[in-house]
């Protein structure tokens, strides 16, 4: 009766997680639509949102803490749990992410864009992607499908290697574009963080399931000042 109850207190807290990880994704894909189109409607609801997410970060990290203290879980349990609050952390930074980009679009209000959004958008997409993916493999605890998205994280890292680099070209050809190219620039970044985020809630999947906490992704070997033609 009482492991019942423990079971459906996991439960509980699976689909908690399961609602933060909607609500991060939801922000990912509003900070980027609010960015293309300079909708500063939108851009405002992504920091909405974010104060929800953070009081969702809260509820669930008390539900963790009450089930450790109360439940005194055996070891597979515990580490359930204690994956459980690594992950909502990095689910809360992603979301503080989104809500940087969607500053930066606020901060953009009334520019012209010196060119059409193209890769920045791709790369979001790939981003976001990798994000779903991982709480996918959280919810079936599937350590393949956590192993590809940490190989997801390369294809990010390249699209933010290569974004930059346009961008210092878009500066030296265009100076008075060094204001904006520098946002762009910080958006990139934020995208390559999320892309991080989600390599590390696969990381703990992975430890979740083997009890191993093994790092998946190759080394960072970009340089994060050296930015990167027009389709930004």
């Amino acid at each position: 009766m009482v492991r019942n109850s423990f079971d459906k207190q996991l439960e509980h807290l699976q689909d908690l997680m399961i609602n933060m990880s909607g609500l991060v994704e939801e922000s990912i894909e509003n900070s980027i639509i609010a960015l293309k189109n300079q909708d500063l409607e939108l851009a405002k609801q992504v920091f909405e949102n974010d104060n929800v997410i953070d009081d969702l970060e809260n509820r669930i990290e008390k539900i963790c803490l009450n089930l450790i203290a109360r439940q005194q879980p055996l070891a597979k349990d515990l580490r359930t749990i204690s994956t459980s609050l690594k992950i909502i952390t990095d689910l809360e930074r992603i979301a503080d992410q989104a809500a940087d980009i969607s500053e930066i679009t606020i901060r953009m209000a009334g520019m012209k864009y010196f060119s059409e959004l193209i890769d920045i958008p791709v790369m979001a997409d790939l981003a976001k992607n990798m994000v779903k993916r991982a709480i996918e493999c959280y919810i079936k605890q599937d350590i393949n499908l956590a192993k590809t998205v940490c190989d997801s994280d390369d294809e990010v890292d390249d699209m933010f290697s290569k974004i930059v680099m346009e961008l210092i070209n878009v500066i030296k050809n265009s100076p008075e574009t060094t204001e904006q190219a520098t946002d762009f620039m910080f958006v990139v970044k934020y995208l390559e963080r999320i892309g991080d985020h989600a390599t590390n809630i696969a990381e703990w999947v992975v430890y979740n399931v083997t009890g191993s906490h093994e790092h998946l992704a190759r080394t960072n070997e970009h340089n994060p000042f050296e930015f990167g033609g027009q389709n930004v």
